[in-house]
């Protein structure tokens, strides 16, 4: 499937009640406890989305645009989530998700962007040279990468329960 804006906002709309639906009334017990570095309960990266929203997709977009290849990234901080969420609640983050996900689609919106503009070139401080097409294409992959992670750490909750069940259950495979 050939990158297309109107179908990668297709995914980005609905990332937000996706993972509302899903995790709004869940305990505690669901959406927190065992996380780090490696591993994210739903909590953690329902964060990280926030952060993403304020800090990645739509500023280095932007940066493209308006400097293309002048004007290097700013790293981004892939942990941030563990002190920005504090003191929050998951319904306050899926709030806060929800309403800046609205916001950076309409920018991107009024970004009236063509194949010309999704083919302009910035730079990652890692990756190196990457187009807008490419960042925004991520976006999409970053947002199911993260709601299958949010599943994965929910199954796996119940790991020690399933018994013999264990060997179908591919979900519990994963990391």
């Amino acid at each position: 499937m050939d990158f297309e804006i109107e179908k990668a906002t297709e995914i980005l709309r609905q990332t937000p009640a996706t993972l509302s639906r899903l995790l709004e009334g869940l305990s505690e017990e669901w959406t927190t406890g065992e996380s780090g570095r490696d591993s994210w309960n739903a909590f953690d990266v329902v964060g990280h989305l926030i952060h993403g929203e304020k800090t990645d997709w739509i500023p280095r977009a932007r940066i493209i645009l308006a400097h293309g290849e002048n004007k290097t990234f700013v790293p981004f901080d892939r942990f941030a989530q563990f002190e920005d969420s504090k003191g929050k609640s998951l319904a306050e983050l899926l709030e806060e998700f929800a309403k800046l996900r609205g916001e950076n689609l309409q920018s991107l919106s009024e970004m009236r962007l063509t194949d010309e503009k999704l083919d302009l070139k910035g730079i990652h401080p890692e990756l190196g040279e990457v187009t807008l097409r490419e960042l925004l294409a991520t976006w999409v992959v970053h947002d199911l990468n993260h709601t299958r992670q949010i599943v994965t750490s929910l199954a796996k909750r119940y790991e020690g329960n399933v018994g013999a069940w264990q060997e179908y259950l591919s979900i519990l495979q994963l990391k």
